[in-house]
């Protein structure tokens, strides 16, 4: 659709948003990094690959090509906090989850900069989904977005512990039906992997803004712990534990499609 980001039309009213598997920088951006900076650590990495089974669901997806690193596309664009008291990563961030810094001159991104990129970058991702989730609702009359990310199980400077497998976040019911978010998070809850509900991930920008269940947009967070499908030290995608973790998604997705169309009939 754009050379920012890439999509797939699907026929159901499901829209997929994978915002932070992409790897792109600019190389205005990566010569000034710190080589923990070009390595993209904060990367959610195969997500995409992870989610191409929705092909088979007939659900649209979206998918951006460029790191967070250069935009975070699931911050808002006046880049305030989303968790009141915890470290913010910003929407141009200068420092990894781990507290390294991206640029050698350790300097945060000049505001120039960062208008720029939101122009340039995060603008036309958000611009598409709204047309998207309009486009869908009126021809159901209502759409569903889950918006798709992974994280390491640990990451000790955000927060505390081992993450559960799968972390959903509806904004503490704001962006989805109670009804309907509840039919997901029992599936979640019946399968092999652990499972909460707005807990540390309560959802980002896109779920926030996005869902509104008032106005028959439902949006749904999942974020996923990167051991359930991956191994987390060398970055390589696992086949048989993707394989077994599709069967979860697949029926969770399937689950949110469901109980939609049932508050809909």
């Amino acid at each position: 659709m754009t050379d920012t980001c890439s999509f797939h039309a699907g026929s159901t009213p499901l829209l997929i948003s994978v915002p932070h598997d992409g790897r792109l920088l600019l190389e205005s951006v990566e010569r000034r990094m710190t080589a923990a900076g070009s390595d993209i650590p904060d990367t959610d990495w195969h997500v995409a690959k992870l989610y191409e089974f929705v092909r088979e669901l007939d659900a649209s997806m979206l998918v951006a090509d460029y790191s967070r690193y250069v935009v975070d596309l699931n911050r808002p664009p006046d880049d305030a906090a989303l968790y009141a008291g915890q470290i913010s990563t910003g929407i141009c961030p200068n420092m990894s989850f781990a507290g390294e810094y991206l640029y050698e001159d350790m300097g945060v991104v000049a505001a120039q900069d960062v208008r720029e990129r939101v122009d340039a970058y995060w603008l036309p991702y958000h611009s598409l989904i709204e047309s998207k989730l309009a486009a869908l609702r009126d021809e159901y009359g209502y759409a569903i977005l889950w918006d798709a990310h992974s994280i390491p199980s640990l990451v000790p400077r955000l927060f505390d512990g081992e993450l559960p497998v799968l972390n959903i976040g509806t904004n503490d019911g704001d962006s989805c039906s109670a009804n309907i978010a509840e039919q997901v998070f029992e599936i979640a809850t019946a399968s092999d992997y652990s499972a909460v509900m707005n807990g540390r991930f309560k959802g980002g920008y896109i779920t926030r803004h996005y869902g509104d269940p008032r106005n028959n947009v439902h949006a749904i967070q999942l974020e996923i712990a990167q051991r359930a499908y991956m191994d987390e030290a060398s970055r390589e995608y696992d086949d048989v534990k993707a394989d077994k973790l599709r069967d979860t998604l697949s029926s969770m997705l399937e689950g949110f499609l469901v109980a939609t169309k049932r508050q809909y009939e």
